[in-house]
């Protein structure tokens, strides 16, 4: 099942590389080394100082050279269809495209490398609905330590699958990510091993935070970046990275209306519980937001919007169907926004971030069948 997996998720980002080869390489090429347009915006660094976040644009510079190990420098490609329907110059950021077919494995990767040898002989334990899983389980297999991987029984096969592939030794527990985090931290008091956050943790928030210095390396006068929000590590760390590089830049987080945690504690004042339902987004289906993402996130994030299911469902259909790129419905979720119309943001530059491209194979089925 997972060689067939794996061979259909290849087939469709070849069928994509083929498509964009052509324009990747002049990509590529302007952001191998900082250009002089990004250095003169390097000049407003430090501006965000006086905010005492947990995460600086130095961390986050740090993090850029540990995680070249493992992660891709994903493309910064243009979309017309996208462009089209929404009156934006549209750029989509293919995080899909890393070997784990998700974003987090930057994050897992910067906090696991930065490890004592003392840490490391305990191993690592982590809570995920499945990307993060991945993302764990590799940066412990390439720095030769053991992973246990805590999942909620609702997450998605494919996902647990290349999980083990990684090398991560899984556990199944509970139906919500709440609750198999509750059974990760109580697992990891009982074996010492050091606990890798999905979300909330400055290394993590950090090594998510090199995606936005890559965007401004590929396109520095960026308008608005949309950024899918869950418990809110990628928002909070691409936040950091844009706004100290590039102020006047709005950064948009967009999450799924059955798990709306960042708008309920951003209403709030403060990290708040929210119920949450069966979501297509389930990447983002987190029920609280984190103590050290959300004072980021309320900080730096100028909006944050939610989206219906039906929403959802048309975005993926939209980026598998008119733009041959398969994402998961919480890598969906940017470009979701921009084919539901819930943004005016005509005539301005727009990256929308596809964080990820670990879909269900039945649950891509009836989301085309429902077309």
């Amino acid at each position: 099942m997972l060689s067939t997996e794996i061979g259909r998720r290849a087939f469709l980002r070849g069928a994509f590389w083929a498509g964009t080869a052509a324009c990747v390489p002049a990509i590529l090429g302007k952001g191998l080394a900082f250009g002089a347009e990004f250095n003169t915006l390097a000049g407003a660094a430090g501006g965000l100082a006086e905010l005492g976040l947990s995460v600086t644009l130095a961390d986050i510079e740090r993090a850029q050279q540990v995680v070249r190990a493992v992660a891709s420098r994903t493309p910064l490609v243009g979309e017309q269809p996208l462009s089209r329907v929404s009156g934006a110059r549209v750029y989509l950021k293919l995080e899909n495209l890393q070997r784990t077919g998700a974003f987090k494995v930057r994050g897992s990767f910067n906090k696991i490398a930065g490890l004592s040898a003392a840490q490391r002989a305990k191993g690592v334990i982590t809570a995920s609905a499945g990307n993060h899983a991945q993302g764990v389980a590799l940066a412990a297999s390439m720095n030769d330590l053991t992973s246990t991987i805590v999942m909620p029984e609702t997450a998605p096969k494919t996902k647990l699958e290349a999980t083990q592939a990684f090398g991560g030794k899984v556990v199944l527990h509970g139906r919500t990510f709440d609750e198999a985090l509750a059974y990760a931290l109580k697992l990891q008091v009982e074996t010492g091993a050091v606990f890798i956050h999905p979300y909330d943790d400055p290394a993590v928030i950090a090594g998510q935070g090199t995606i936005g210095l890559e965007i401004l390396q590929d396109l520095p006068d960026v308008d608005v970046v949309l950024v899918p929000i869950g418990g809110g590590g990628l928002a909070a760390g691409v936040a950091v990275a844009i706004k100290s590089l590039r102020p006047t830049a709005r950064v948009i987080g967009v999450e799924p209306a059955n798990a709306p945690s960042m708008v309920a504690a951003l209403q709030a004042g403060k990290p708040t519980a929210v119920p949450v339902t069966p979501t297509l987004a389930d990447g983002t289906a987190v029920g609280k937001s984190g103590s050290a993402t959300f004072p980021i996130v309320q900080k730096l994030v100028d909006e944050v919007i939610t989206l219906t299911e039906a929403e959802i469902a048309e975005g993926m259909r939209f980026l598998l169907l008119r733009n041959k790129i398969l994402a998961e419905g919480a890598g969906s979720l940017c470009a979701a926004a921009l084919v539901a119309g819930k943004l005016n943001l005509k005539g301005k530059k727009v990256v929308s971030i596809v964080s990820g491209a670990n879909i269900d194979p039945a649950r891509l089925r009836q989301l085309l069948e429902s077309a």
